[in-house]
């Protein structure tokens, strides 16, 4: 359920990303080809950007099928960024939330997608409802899934984590507390990108002197392509791609980080 993608690297209009490959976001909505859970994403899309000298993104989301909306062509031929985050949604459940339950989700110069879905929701995740302080339930963006891990994963932001930490201890928290779900995340400050094969594929593709796309699939047949082994946390800055084996959380291991060491994929 659900396709996103986050991209890092020189200026590209929009259309680069999400209507001009092969099989671009706009074609997964309809036609994902490695989706393993749902088949149409047609329950809204959003795409958040970063403009040159003002750190914090601006959003386009809507409530319906990325397919049928009239102004995103137009958007995206004109605006260009160096960074960018874009999804398609598969709603778990569906809801009266409408764009606000769409990634990206944002906060200050943070954006952020989930691609899955949490097992017994919402019961299964109230023992981490009270680790919140009430402010952050208070304003959640949707009733959803994934705007509950965001607020985990913001929490965990505000508090002086990485992009890296922040994504990992929150997957291994809802992963201890509702062991079925599928928690890839994706998250961006417009200078690196986070995220999490938990469940579901994820690939990136460095090319040098042209950026860096971490995606749910490939957007087209370019053979750089690299799947991310399924648990597994990525990091991605302009000059290289670090992915770092994760585990699940030990009862006594408290938010340790990885059980392996990371690997480090350059781009040069």
């Amino acid at each position: 359920m659900c396709r996103h993608l986050a991209y890092l690297g020189p200026p590209v209009p929009l259309r680069a990303l999400l209507t001009e490959p092969a099989h671009s976001l706009l074609r997964q909505s309809w036609e994902p080809r490695r989706q393993r859970h749902g088949t149409v994403n047609a329950d809204g899309f959003g795409v958040g950007w970063y403009a040159a000298g003002d750190p914090v993104p601006a959003r386009y989301r809507r409530a319906g099928p990325i397919w049928g909306d009239a102004f995103l062509p137009d958007l995206a031929r004109v605006v260009r960024t160096t960074a960018l985050l874009g999804a398609v949604r598969d709603a778990t459940v569906a809801g009266p939330d409408g764009e606000a339950a769409a990634a990206p989700f944002a906060a200050g110069r943070w954006l952020f997608s989930h691609n899955g879905s949490v097992a017994g929701w919402p019961d299964a995740l109230a023992p981490l409802a009270r680790e919140l302080p009430p402010v952050a339930l208070l304003s959640l963006d949707a009733r959803s899934d994934s705007a509950f891990v965001w607020a985990l994963v913001l929490d965990r932001l505000r508090a002086g984590q990485g992009l890296g930490g922040a994504l990992a201890a929150t997957v291994r928290a809802v992963a201890a507390a509702a062991p079925a779900s599928r928690l890839n995340l994706l998250l961006t400050d417009g200078t690196a990108i986070a995220a999490t094969a938990w469940g579901d594929t994820l690939w990136y593709l460095s090319r040098p002197g042209e950026g860096t796309v971490v995606a749910s699939e490939p957007h087209d047949d370019d053979p750089r392509w690299q799947e991310v082994p399924d648990r597994t946390l990525l990091v991605a800055r302009r000059a290289d791609v670090l992915l770092t084996p994760l585990r699940e959380r030990a009862p006594a291991a408290g938010r340790a980080e990885a059980a392996s060491p990371p690997r480090k994929e350059s781009r040069t």
